[in-house]
């Protein structure tokens, strides 16, 4: 799979523009702020109909416009595909395939798919776990865009769950007295206010259970076929004998915990069952607070290198390179399960990189049918890598192809031929 244009309108800094691109190494250069990371921003953004800087679609669109428009050219096995999204601050955005509408812009997902690393990345290892959920789900996306929706299912639940437990608190806060009376319906008794709430919060407690269980299960399922990526591409990035490992730790508890910690991945029945019971035995705790306190969205994803957590244990190196390497893992997870290549973008990464782990990423992306890079400086970037591929320079809201470079390109060290290894896929 491969971009071979991409095009932008009112995104970002850009009034318009238009972009050839090619298979193999394409390497954007020029200064800070000139738009770089835009361009793949915008690429990654067909892909995941997200961004990998901002939460919120506003950004995206420049100053003055009220609407911007992405559009890619892509070809997987010699097909070519138009996919176009049309980006709509505070509405429904719009998606177009092949200049057919579509109901749902995640009707998209799977034309384009995307593995980006960037400087934010870091954030995968020393941020909150929140940041971790988020790269298991998104990379269960980019796997199964099926799952777009069970995680939207999830999400639409458990709101509706917390603002229930939130309009409820004033009934477990004590009796009558305590209770303004305004609070109830005419003629309403405390004790029937409780029961009405509780019995639509036992509903809400099976489909957080379902949904977060179906959540859970492929969560399990994803780092399970992972890890050995994971670990392999550390160990070739970092050149360290210390392996690197992520680990599930779930909110729930019990046998079922207890199996997850260990490796396991319990059937999604089980899953279910336990989200259930300890939703159950939490309730009070829950209405009291006004927060669901289990499900995925409690969960968290745990690397660590040798016995030690990443997070407060690894030197800056380490935190780079196990970020790092759990975007070359996802590259190679999705290359096997699609059986095609994903973009590969590494946004400003080589910069970050001491020598050897600059050389030793270069070797392992080198023969990816195609990478997107930007640097700052043409000397960020290994010579040999960029220089048998293309160059753009990027200044001035203009992407120009350079015809030809003075700089000596060098040749490429000699490859460690070892092979991550293959996984059955998972489901």
């Amino acid at each position: 799979m491969h971009l071979r244009h991409l095009s932008v309108t009112d995104f970002r800094s850009y009034h318009g523009a238009e972009v050839s691109l090619t298979p193999g190494i394409t390497t954007l250069l020029g200064r800070n702020g000139v738009g770089k990371t835009n361009l793949v921003e915008a690429a990654g953004y067909l892909a995941t109909l997200g961004s990998h800087r901002v939460s919120t679609d506003a950004p995206l669109v420049r100053h003055g416009a009220e609407s911007a428009i992405v559009r890619g050219a892509v070809v997987r096995e010699g097909r070519e595909s138009i996919v176009e999204l049309e980006i709509l601050p505070g509405r429904a955005n719009r998606a177009r395939l092949n200049k057919s509408p579509q109901t749902r812009p995640r009707d998209l997902l799977g034309t384009l798919r995307t593995v980006l690393f960037a400087p934010e990345d870091l954030s995968l290892v020393k941020g909150d776990p929140a940041e971790r959920r988020r790269f298991l789900d998104d990379l269960l996306v980019a796997r199964q865009p099926r799952w777009a929706g069970v995680r939207s299912d999830y999400d639409k639940a458990l709101k509706q769950r917390n603002a229930l437990l939130r309009s409820g608190q004033h009934l477990w806060r004590g009796g009558r007295k305590q209770v303004p009376q305004h609070r109830l319906a005419p003629g309403e008794s405390v004790e029937d206010a409780r029961a009405a709430v509780e019995s639509t919060l036992a509903a809400w407690d099976t489909q957080v259970a379902q949904v977060g269980a179906a959540l859970t299960y492929a969560r399990l399922r994803l780092l399970r076929d992972l890890g050995p990526y994971l670990a392999e591409a550390y160990s070739r990035i970092s050149d360290a004998a210390a392996q690197a490992q992520a680990t599930y730790r779930s909110s729930l508890e019990g046998s079922v915990a207890e199996a997850i910690t260990a490796g396991e991945v319990p059937e999604q029945q089980e899953l279910y069952a336990a989200t259930l019971a300890v939703l159950q035995e939490r309730r009070r705790e829950e209405q009291e607070r006004g927060v669901t306190l289990v499900g995925p969205h409690r969960d968290e994803l745990v690397l660590s290198l040798g016995e030690l957590p990443a997070k407060g244990y690894a030197s800056h190196g380490e935190s780079w390179s196990i970020a790092l390497a759990l975007r070359l893992a996802s590259f190679r997870l999705l290359r096997h399960d699609v059986g095609t290549d994903p973009v590969l973008v590494l946004d400003d990464v080589f910069a970050e990189l001491d020598s050897g782990r600059r050389e030793r990423l270069a070797e392992l992306v080198s023969e990816c049918e195609q990478v997107l890079i930007t640097a700052a400086v043409a000397e960020d970037v290994p010579a040999w890598l960029s220089g048998r591929g293309t160059i753009l320079d990027v200044a001035d809201g203009a992407v120009v192809p350079r015809e030809s470079t003075e700089r000596d390109t060098g040749e490429m060290p000699e490859r460690d031929t070892g092979e991550m290894p293959e996984q059955e896929s998972g489901g």
